[in-house]
């Protein structure tokens, strides 16, 4: 019988982004799920301390990384991943559909000729429905578009890790206004994760809590389907459609987009260093717009 995982979460206040390491208890074999580079808006620093945590858990439990599994290429936070693969080892991997993304956003930023839009900045790109092994357990990856093109949710056991698709029902959704957006697609893959078992445990990506609620990041898909202020059963795709361009005509840019957007479409590598030696990231004016 496959003994349900205990995630480890482990949550930056500063983007309100949640980590997660699951582990094989059989065989100490772990995945890191969406880990985050500090970044420093104000000075263009990027620091390690959110990640150094991740990795001081690693060794203290004596767990052995085979996987580093990104949701989808974030906007909200700069990815670890290339500096836990450094220090740990693991696969980085990211759903098959990131060449959407990354061409996406060559176009936007201008990058350099070289930038390969083929996904092959990761070590493993994800098919929908595909199975891998951490350790003796069995993990499988659902395709779960809308907020990006290549939006990918995690199961393993009675656990599903759903990125930015669900958030906790009192927050709601993820937004789907982002260039290769779509509500439509976005309500269809929710309703794909919210077909699982009632009992089965989701653990979002984010959190915002309303109000003086503490962070949190554990639901159920029967609280999900009970209680989601934009999901909830009983709610059309016209009706989610309609409600998601209204709200997400009010949103602003977050706050990390356009440094983040460039590292992450490259598994958390940072551009290739011109001349004098320094990596740059790139600002286009006028060009994403703000609501």
């Amino acid at each position: 019988m496959c003994i349900p995982p205990i995630p480890q979460a482990f949550f930056d206040a500063a983007t309100g982004t949640v980590t997660y390491v699951v582990a094989d208890p059989g065989t100490g074999c772990a995945a890191i799920i969406d880990p985050v580079l500090d970044y420093d808006f104000k000075s263009g620093c990027t620091g390690t301390a959110s990640a150094d945590r991740v990795l001081d858990y690693v060794r203290k439990q004596g767990l052995h990384v085979e996987w580093i599994l990104e949701t989808h290429a974030h906007a909200d936070h700069l990815s670890g991943a290339h500096y836990l693969k450094s220090h740990a080892g693991g696969r980085i991997a990211i759903g098959e559909h990131i060449s959407t993304v990354q061409s996406t956003f060559k176009a936007i930023f201008n990058l350099e000729r070289s930038f390969a839009i083929d996904g092959s900045q990761f070590d493993h790109l994800f098919k929908d429905g595909e199975t891998f092994r951490l350790g003796k357990m069995e993990m499988s990856a659902l395709h779960v578009p809308g907020h990006t093109p290549a939006d990918m949710a995690y199961r393993v056991g009675d656990a599903v890790f759903v990125g930015d698709t669900l958030f906790m029902p009192d927050v709601g959704t993820a937004r789907a206004d982002f260039p290769g957006g779509d509500a439509h697609q976005l309500y269809r893959s929710i309703r794909k994760l919210l077909l699982l078992p009632a009992q089965t445990r989701i653990f979002v990506c984010h959190d915002y809590p309303p109000g003086e609620r503490a962070p949190q990041w554990e639901t159920t898909v029967g609280e999900q389907r009970r209680a989601n202020i934009h999901v909830h059963d009983g709610i059309s795709e016209e009706a989610f459609v309609t409600m998601r361009a209204a709200r997400d005509a009010t949103l602003g840019m977050p706050t990390l987009i356009l440094p983040s957007i460039q590292v992450n479409i490259r598994a958390g590598g940072l551009p290739p260093p011109e001349g004098n030696g320094v990596s740059y990231l790139k600002i286009p004016v006028n060009l994403l717009g703000v609501a």
